[in-house]
């Protein structure tokens, strides 16, 4: 009589196998030879990669082109690959012509159809972010809901992740680390949550249904545009990222017909990264770039099928350096069919960004009267309960300061002073550098002087925070640590090391996510008559207090700038927050709110 164990006793112990033997037609004698357990890897489904190391240089450790995949049958697919695929394309004829390349694969007695592509999935998310992985190979996205053995799917992929590393560290890097990068962040290989799910769906749907309806349309009517909604960290990002990946492979969109753009230099770094890693900019020169860039190449072109605009609120609305039209936005509408643009006007952080309620609700209605108005609501960022999200979004909004909520999953915390809030950054800091992965950075209102460039101040090397006593620099001003430049070109600034001894801007953080965001309140933020106040004259931000000319006249819209500038550095800690205000009477505040349980104390 056969004994069923519950799940948890039977995981408990439970190792996956993991065979590597060189990837040439000699494979199967090398796995019939040295595999130890023949039916998990020859008889059951199994996941494989095969990976062709390419040497190292002075300047640069080993890079890995990765294949990722699963089967049933792990020698049938394999002499596929060695056939059949290397005789039709490229890059299965390098991998099988290289002297280098090498197999893994992995078995597992839980192993089913469902299981083995979530893993395969989630091993593609992972190798993303790994810096020596120069080429990630897979051409199939396989999200998976939920199926049996679903529930244990994290701990049997944790396990399969380590015993890769135990293999090969250089390739499988720590998780925690890889968690922490931007790229992870934006990877089009998450899984999406219900409401992302089904927007995706709407959207691909929409696509399809725009495209075929424009075929025989005069090529002068303006694009279809799609409108996704939603608040900072309502998953916009990986909404969008993952429609990107989706059309790249779809037969809707020509490969040289698809495009991204974002006005965000970090945000660009890692869309390209992406783009390069995945192969997506072999065909097509420039398939992720800035707005600028992409109307000047492309003015008096054939319109391209689909550009997708991330952080769209960042899209000018004014004439400005290279740009020489008068609305980003507008013109993009004329180069494309099909445009898919991300929108929140708490983002808006600039003049010449600006666009008024009523222009931001013409641009939603239009798209909502063909029902392309997608909106997403659910909190994906903060790892917090609804009433710390609600504080936040009530100081910011409402611009009241209630007393701040019980919240046992985040650290929502007051600093007495700049100094402590500092060592709470380095205390936090020094956990990532012991392996634990505590991303952490200062941020502050743009409220003392910067100049970008080679621009110095007259006293000293930097252009600082300054608060009494106490300063430090700000915004990508630190030169890289020893033997890291190089690398630092292709990382968004709460990724370079030495950014944890400055204090970065909504310039530099825009769009990205910290574990702990430590937020300088500066004296452009007041608290007088029981409300918070924005006072434009302590801004050094000229971006957001200049006046604009808007519809024929010059109007000053400062004080909404500035309370966007104040929502995004609110907005970036997944797991915590701890603030400090300069204005006396908001620091009292926010210390009276905080009360003995949420004032930060030194431990």
């Amino acid at each position: 009589m056969v004994r069923y164990e519950p799940m948890e006793e039977q995981l408990t112990g439970l190792d996956p196998v993991v065979e590597v033997v060189p990837y040439n037609v000699h494979f199967r004698d090398r796995l019939h030879d040295q595999v130890t357990n023949q039916e998990l890897i020859l008889e059951y489904p199994t996941v494989y990669l095969i990976y062709d190391e390419k040497a190292a240089t002075k300047q640069q450790a080993p890079k890995f082109i990765v294949y990722v995949g699963e089967t049933s049958d792990i020698e049938r697919r394999t002499q596929e690959h060695l056939g059949i695929d290397a005789k039709q394309r490229a890059d299965w004829l390098a991998l099988k012509q290289s002297g280098n390349a090498q197999m893994m694969v992995v078995g597992n007695r839980y192993f089913n159809k469902s299981l083995t592509l979530d893993i395969e999935n989630r091993l593609m998310l992972y190798l993303m972010s790994v810096k020596n992985v120069k080429r990630l190979d897979n051409r199939r996205f396989n999200p998976q809901r939920k199926y049996f053995m679903s529930d244990y799917s994290d701990e049997i992929f944790n396990r399969i992740w380590q015993a890769l590393r135990r293999k090969r560290a250089d390739i499988f890097e720590d998780q925690a680390e890889i968690e922490n990068t931007a790229i992870f962040k934006a990877s089009p290989f998450h899984n999406l949550n219900y409401e992302q799910n089904e927007s995706k769906v709407k959207i691909l749907g929409k696509v399809e249904n725009a495209l075929a309806a424009r075929r025989n349309e005069a090529d002068d009517q303006d694009a279809t545009v799609i409108f996704i909604a939603g608040q900072a960290g309502t998953g916009k990002t990986v909404l969008l990222s993952n429609l990107f990946y989706d059309l790249t492979g779809s037969p809707l969109v020509r490969p040289k017909q698809l495009y991204l753009l974002v006005n965000h230099e970090q945000q660009v770094k890692v869309y390209q990264a992406i783009a390069r890693k995945l192969g997506l900019d072999t065909d097509v020169k420039d398939i992720v770039s800035r707005p600028t860039h992409f109307i000047n190449t492309h003015q008096g072109q054939p319109k391209v099928d689909v550009v997708l605009v991330d952080e769209a609120h960042l899209l000018w609305t004014q004439g400005k350096q290279s740009y020489r039209g008068e609305n980003q936005l507008q013109d993009l509408l004329k180069l494309a069919k099909v445009v898919i643009i991300v929108f929140d006007k708490y983002q808006i952080l600039t003049t010449q960004e600006y666009l008024d309620d009523a222009a931001v609700r013409k641009l939603e209605d239009g798209a909502e009267s063909q029902g392309n108005r997608i909106e997403l609501v659910n909190q994906e960022r903060m790892v917090a309960d609804q009433a710390t999200i609600d504080w936040i979004r009530t100081l910011i909004v409402e611009r009241t300061v209630g007393q701040i909520p019980a919240d046992d999953r985040y650290q929502l915390k007051v600093a007495r002073s700049p100094e402590q809030l500092y060592r709470r950054v380095q205390r936090l800091d020094q956990q990532r550098a012991q392996g634990q992965a505590s991303l952490v950075r200062m941020l502050a209102t743009f409220d003392w002087p910067y100049s970008g460039g080679k621009a110095k101040p007259k006293n000293g090397d930097y252009w600082e925070v300054k608060i009494g006593q106490w300063h430090l620099p700000w915004n990508l001003q630190l030169p890289a640590v020893e033997g890291q430049k190089r690398r630092n070109k292709l990382l968004a600034w709460a990724e370079q090391p030495q950014t944890v001894g400055e204090v970065g801007s909504t310039f530099t953080i825009q769009g990205f996510d910290l574990n702990y965001a430590a937020v300088i309140i500066g004296p452009s933020v007041k608290y007088r008559d029981g409300r918070i106040v924005f006072d434009a004259s302590a801004s050094k931000n000229r971006s957001a207090t200049q006046k604009r000319t808007w519809k024929g006249q010059q109007i000053d819209v400062a004080e909404e700038l500035l309370r966007n500038e104040l929502n995004v550095l609110l907005t970036r800690g997944v797991h915590g927050l701890f603030v400090y205000a300069v204005d006396d009477a908001l620091q009292a505040k926010l210390l009276e709110a905080a009360g003995t349980t949420h004032t930060l104390e030194d431990d």
